[in-house]
């Protein structure tokens, strides 16, 4: 990780934090390692999703606890999630619309064939950042996805999370994308 780089941030206010159920005051600040313990946590879920539907279990159900544990649907903030492959359904602001992007559609044309069932046997972050202010936090960065051939796919991401009224950290932003390559 680079040096620490101060940006500008409008944060939440106390009052707006509270309504939300989250706490304003009463735990700590959100710590550089607290964020990259999320991060490892997510990448595990993604593999753990993957290894689930290949060995023909409830991989939809491993899915749900992933987005029920780790992003905001279900606490009264917006998620703002824009997934890697997503080109017409561009953003995943609903639980259901992210669930079929990492387990797939059955719907005829649908573009979700299933992120997190590829499967990926490792999800690594190199993080160019982290930016936390109080209950608040943003990442940036690439994560490579190794696929079980040995296949590494790189890919651009940015989280934001926020602290829930239990201490735990929630992703409120999720954006991801593939690195861009001029054609030539």
């Amino acid at each position: 990780m680079k040096k620490n780089q101060r940006l500008p941030f409008v944060g939440i206010s106390s009052v707006a934090l509270l309504a939300l159920g989250l706490s304003a005051s009463a735990a700590e600040p959100i710590s550089v390692q607290e964020v990259i313990d999320a991060q490892e946590e997510w990448g595990q879920g993604i593999v753990e999703i993957g290894e689930v539907y290949t060995s023909g279990g409830d991989y939809t159900a491993r899915a749900t606890e992933h987005l029920d544990t780790l992003y905001a649907y279900d606490i009264g903030i917006p998620v703002l999630f824009k997934p890697t492959l997503a080109s017409e359904d561009l953003f995943r602001t609903d639980f259901d619309s992210a669930l079929t992007y990492f387990v797939g559609s059955e719907e005829p044309g649908h573009e979700d064939d299933g992120f997190a069932i590829a499967p990926y046997t490792n999800v690594e972050f190199d993080t160019e950042e982290i930016f936390t202010n109080g209950d608040t936090a943003m990442s940036m960065g690439t994560y490579d996805f190794t696929t079980p051939e040995g296949e590494v796919i790189t890919v651009e991401y940015s989280f934001g999370y926020v602290r829930d009224k239990n201490g735990d950290l929630r992703i409120v932003l999720h954006h991801s994308s593939l690195p861009f390559r001029p054609e030539g």
